[in-house]
């Protein structure tokens, strides 16, 4: 969908940067691997920092350096997952994570979070499917349990119905729908012309 998203986008004239949390950098990636290593048991609020920390280095790196360019920035997933995860699944206190993520992005927010909604059971699917495609393990927070995963993805719903920046998009539709939505949402909530 991102790159549905950036490619509308760019027919508009507009430069767009596509980059994704945890990750985005180098450093970034480095601590991905660590976060989502499946041999790995890491404490919620280890946890949390890690992310805080990957996050910091991407705002400065990657998103404050775009944004005073005039470039616009697509990132998978930024604040409100760490809110969801590490909050909603994990147990660690909003106002903790709210601190963090404050420290983190400098007080940068983005101007609309797109939050894809599925079923954990259709979500679960997915993953399995694209691990025997892919070749690739699932990853740590992939292998948790259907309750994790319920807790988190209550935790994003919750978070949609406190914030009228995130929008809520049916996962279930077919690509090219899922992406006409998403581009109205951008376009309504960004004033981008359609």
């Amino acid at each position: 969908m991102l790159a549905g998203l950036a490619a509308r986008m760019r027919e508009r004239g507009r430069d767009v940067v596509v980059t994704r949390e945890p990750g985005g950098t180098a450093l970034g990636e480095r601590l991905r691997d660590v976060f989502t290593a499946p041999d790995l048991a890491i404490d919620p609020l280890a946890e949390a920092l890690i992310v805080s920390a990957a996050r910091a280095q991407h705002v400065s790196e990657v998103i404050e350096p775009a944004l005073a360019a005039g470039r616009s920035v697509l990132c998978d997933r930024f604040a409100a997952a760490t809110l969801a995860y590490q909050g909603y699944g994990r147990g660690v206190p909003q106002e903790t994570l709210r601190g963090l993520i404050a420290l983190a992005t400098r007080g940068r927010y983005p101007d609309l979070t797109l939050l894809v909604d599925v079923s954990v059971d259709v979500s679960r699917s997915r993953v399995r499917a694209r691990a025997v495609a892919t070749g690739e393990a699932q990853d740590r927070l992939e292998r948790e349990s259907a309750a994790f995963h319920e807790r988190v993805r209550d935790g994003y719903l919750d978070l949609a119905r406190q914030d009228t920046r995130i929008v809520t998009l049916d996962g279930t539709l077919e690509p090219e729908a899922l992406c006409d939505a998403a581009w109205q949402a951008v376009v309504a909530q960004c004033a981008l012309p359609t």
